[in-house]
C-alpha cells in the first residue's frame, strides 16, 4: 500500500497529472508487484513563487514522496526510482534530472487502517 505525493508546479494539465500519477502506479506494480487497484496517490500543486527549484531544474522539476510499508529489498527500490523515472522520462518527456523521488518506510506500528494499528 504504498502513498504516493507528487509536489509539483501549479498549472500542468488534468491529462498531464493524470499520467504523472499512471505512470508512477505502473512503476511501483512493476518494482514493488502491488495490485492495480492499490492506488493513494495525490498531487500537490504549487504556485511558481512557492516553489524554490534547485539550480538546473525546469518547470517540470516534481518531488515524489512514496511511504512505503518496509521491507523492500534494495534492490527493489532501486528499480522503482529507475522505472518511474523511465516511464516519466518516456511518456512525458520528463528529464531524469527533473524527478526526484524520496522513499519512507515507517514502522507498521505507524499505520492505522480502518481504526486499526497495522500489525497487529
Amino acid at each position: 500500500m504504498p502513498l504516493v505525493r507528487v509536489e509539483m508546479i501549479k498549472g500542468k494539465s488534468p491529462e498531464y497529472k493524470k499520467s504523472v500519477l499512471t505512470n508512477i502506479h505502473e512503476g511501483l506494480m512493476e518494482s514493488f508487484d502491488i495490485a492495480d487497484w492499490d492506488r493513494f496517490q495525490r498531487i500537490v500543486e504549487i504556485s511558481p513563487e512557492d516553489f524554490e527549484l534547485p539550480e538546473g531544474k525546469t518547470k517540470d522539476f516534481m518531488i515524489i514522496e512514496l511511504t512505503v510499508f518496509p521491507g523492500r529489498t534494495k534492490e527493489q527500490k532501486r528499480k522503482a526510482i529507475e522505472t518511474i523515472t523511465g516511464k516519466l522520462h518516456d511518456s512525458l518527456g520528463i528529464a531524469p534530472t527533473d524527478v526526484f523521488i524520496v522513499i519512507n518506510e515507517p514502522p507498521l506500528e505507524n499505520w492505522g487502517m480502518a481504526g486499526k494499528q497495522k500489525g497487529e
